[in-house]
């Protein structure tokens, strides 16, 4: 558990002051760089002691076979694991012979800083080796936004109180030792030696080295260079190996000199292009950056930054812990996509190794929106890497005996790697996720290329899944059965209301881009047959209501299901997960994650307001948020029935998920939905935003505890800002011509010239919901 006293509150920065061991592995997740492309996590310059190892290419990942006590058709074959790529942020250090290693001497002084407006990694402490010599090391650390093949270090040693000989070792490291991996299934898989050497070279301050994979056959080559400053004499050598290649430096300090080294790293990777290719891309890419230089990638990576702030930026007043936890998610989110370019985004990012890897649903319907306001470009990269592995979603879908796409559970390549199938295989509402992803860029942007060249074929091929997937009884009323919703506590039922209704519009949406498209519809044998086919299923998509309760149902009959003793079970049980069968989980009333209450959020046109709020009621008690996805849902709808107090308290649990470990799973790197989710609450659980009909609603509300909200958003070309405060709120635009938008439910139309400025509505005033015991969420102060 990370405490209060680990990190210091500040606005535009994430700052340690006291070095914990037994925290490495989670703070080298929190202070982790990425840009999408490459990832480092934050381990130590010299590399030990660490917690995790942890250097990432978005797509390297090794196969490995899926076991099965039983076989079965259907069964994923392959499993697929992120694997630790070449380490180029080693920089190791004798100080007279003794190895700079905090675990030995004293340590003077030691602190980290994430700048997260110039998207930097800042080192610096202060140490004296068990002899008695004291040295000062700082470094400062950076993955390029803007050179996506790039990472740096700046690294200096200084002598502090007397003469010192100093050696500098600075390394390209494959096939680190990983620790073992323990026994919760969210660790990833700790694969042994992965790489296979294919050629390494030293030559003058340059190094590289180039591995293959064995079995998915990917090649990743890793090249450094150096600029050494320091005072005579001062000299270097390099060498190299299998796997690795080093550059010494050694040099002579008086006390206040200097020896600096700037390192800058290049990677790259392919499954298709030769040696010869793979190792030209690093070199230029290496070039590259030679060219601009140690200072130039600082200044552009601060620029590039500028710009992202400008329009992404929110501003909380009241609670200044939230308003750096909600940087910090901002920053985080951006790092995990701004470089991904047609490639997944992992549900840890780049960050560190848990879940494999893989990415999930929780990018398309908790990541995606956040970027689609405030970084549009890289969601039509990511929806394009959805578009690429079509291929695979359709021959998943004809091995299940269904038409269309079937997008897979969890990935990295494309294919299904998820050997539980009822939580993978039965979890059809990715589909929907990535439709409702595809609708809302197109809505938020007006890409009218991406609508023509790829959301055509993702909303066909997805609604062509659900026409096969369910049925009409003799009612007449369309079925989904046998499917997994986002609780994964509830799997294989029957009419899961969000599956059901994300699928409604997604068979919705199909049948109208056709209509806007028929050519692009007719190239994929799409006829008027076909699409009415769709809104007939749309039209009359089952929705079970329990009558006598009130509440709709989470899935057919799930109000009759015994409820889970929530009194017998012991707060160490929790994540119930772990610790019960989930057989026993699956035929009880207790829910893992917000569900129900998600269609609500996604989906509120579908439901009264009164329904709202008696089914938040009611789902409130039975949700035990045994995942990091559900918080920021329930604080959206929390706020909307009127529990502002309940949705601020939500609000923190997303926000600080990771700042503070709340899962203890942190040291596996980041929870990139729930960081997205922190947004989420605020934009669209206080601020109220939905985007319905192609057009932006507010209905924003604030806790008490906080005195004023403001964000802006990217719409339509345009940079809308909206700022809250308790009893008004006022709209915006910072460029672009006259937007309209409703203010609840009201039209106004706003622009440059123009702000609108409006009064908050009242909320009704409704008794708080009650949870599980021991699992309502921790009030904040």
């Amino acid at each position: 558990m990370i405490t209060d006293s680990s990190y210091a509150v500040d606005p535009w920065a994430l700052r340690e002051t006291d070095l914990r061991l037994d925290l490495l592995p989670q703070s080298e997740s929190v202070f982790a760089l990425s840009n999408g492309h490459v990832g480092w996590r934050a381990n130590l310059d010299e590399g030990e002691p660490h917690g995790l190892p942890g250097s990432y290419l978005n797509g390297v990942y090794e196969r490995r076979p899926l076991p099965y006590a039983e076989a079965g058709y259907g069964y994923p074959e392959a499993g697929q694991t992120m694997i630790n790529v070449t380490n180029g942020k080693i920089i190791r250090l004798l100080v007279d012979d003794e190895p700079f290693d905090l675990r030995y001497g004293r340590l003077r002084s030691h602190e980290r800083v994430l700048d997260l407006r110039g998207g930097l990694l800042h080192r610096t402490c202060e140490w004296t080796s068990p002899s008695g010599i004291s040295v000062r090391v700082r470094s400062t650390r950076l993955v390029s936004l803007t050179q996506r093949a790039i990472a740096a270090v700046a690294y200096e040693v200084e002598a502090v109180d007397a003469q010192i000989r100093v050696v500098v070792q600075s390394e390209l490291v494959a096939n680190e030792q990983l620790p073992e991996r323990g026994g919760d299934p969210r660790v990833a898989e700790a694969l042994e030696s992965p790489l296979k050497p294919e050629e390494n070279a030293a030559a003058d301050k340059r190094l590289r080295l180039i591995h293959c994979t064995d079995a998915s056959c990917l090649r990743v080559a890793t090249a450094a260079d150096h600029l050494i400053t320091g005072p005579p004499p001062t000299r270097h050598s390099s060498e190299s190996t299998d796997d690795v290649a080093r550059l010494t430096v050694t040099s002579v300090l008086e006390p206040g000199q200097v020896l600096r080294l700037e390192k800058l790293v290049a990677y790259g990777w392919s499954g298709a292009r030769s040696l010869p290719a793979v190792r030209d891309q690093v070199e230029a890419a290496l070039a590259g950056a030679a060219s601009t230089g140690w200072n130039g990638l600082v200044d552009q990576q601060r620029a590039w930054l500028e710009d992202f702030w400008s329009r992404a930026d929110v501003e909380v007043e009241g609670d200044a812990e939230i308003q750096q936890a909600v940087r910090f998610a901002l920053f985080h989110v951006l790092q995990a996509g701004a470089r991904a370019e047609e490639r997944a985004i992992p549900a840890k990012g780049l960050t560190g190794s848990g879940y494999d890897g893989h990415s999930f649903w929780d990018t398309d319907t908790f990541v995606l929106p956040l970027l689609t306001y405030t970084f549009p470009e890289s969601v039509a990269e990511a929806l394009r890497w959805r578009q690429s592995i079509l291929p695979a979603a359709r021959d998943r879908a004809q091995q299940l005996g269904h038409e269309g796409a079937a997008f897979p559970w969890r990935t990295i390549d494309g294919s299904e790697c998820s050997a539980y199938w009822p939580a993978g295989t039965a979890a059809f509402h990715v589909n929907a996720d990535v439709a409702d992803a595809v609708v809302r860029y197109v809505a938020a942007t007006g890409d009218d290329e991406f609508e023509r060249e790829s959301a055509v074929e993702l909303l066909v091929e997805t609604a062509r899944l659900w026409r096969s997937l369910g049925h009409h009884d003799h009612h007449g009323r369309f079925h989904i059965d046998g499917v997994t919703g986002p609780d994964e506590y509830s799997a294989v039922a029957d009419d899961n209301v969000y599956t059901n209704l994300m699928a409604q519009s997604n068979l919705r949406a199909a049948a109208d881009i056709v209509e806007r498209h028929p050519e692009k519809g007719a190239e994929l044998g799409v006829d008027d047959e076909e699409a009415a086919a769709w809104r007939d299923a749309a039209e009359s998509m089952s929705v079970p209501y329990n009558k006598t309760l009130g509440v709709h149902e989470q899935s057919a009959d799930f109000t009759g299901h015994q409820e889970w003793d929530f009194q017998g079970t012991r707060p160490d049980q929790y994540p119930l997960m772990l610790h019960f069968p989930y057989f026993d989980l699956y035929r009880k009333q207790v829910v893992k994650q917000a569900d129900l209450v998600l269609a609500m959020y996604l989906r509120g046109e579908c439901f009264t307001e009164e329904q709202k709020a008696r089914n938040f009621d009611y789902y409130e008690r039975l949700t035990v948020r045994d995942s990091s996805l559900s918080a920021c849902a329930q604080a959206v709808m929390a706020a909307e029935v009127g529990h502002l107090r309940l949705a601020y308290d939500y609000l923190g649990e997303a926000a600080l998920m990771d700042l503070k470990d709340l899962e203890h799973n942190t040291r596996d790197g980041l929870h990139i939905a729930s960081l997205a989710g922190t947004w989420i609450a605020l934009v669209a659980g206080f601020g109220g935003m939905r985007h319905l009909d192609g057009r932006l609603e507010f209905s924003p509300k604030l806790p008490e505890k906080l005195a004023r909200l403001a964000f802006t958003m990217q719409v339509l070309g345009r940079r809308l800002r909206v700022e809250i405060t308790n009893r008004s709120v006022t709209y915006s635009l910072a460029e672009g011509a006259p937007l309209e938008i409703r203010h609840y439910g009201r039209p106004i139309t706003v622009s440059e010239k123009t702000p609108k400025t409006c009064d908050i509505d009242e909320l009704t005033a409704r008794p708080e919901p009650r949870q599980p015991p021991g699992r309502r969420p921790n009030r904040r102060a």
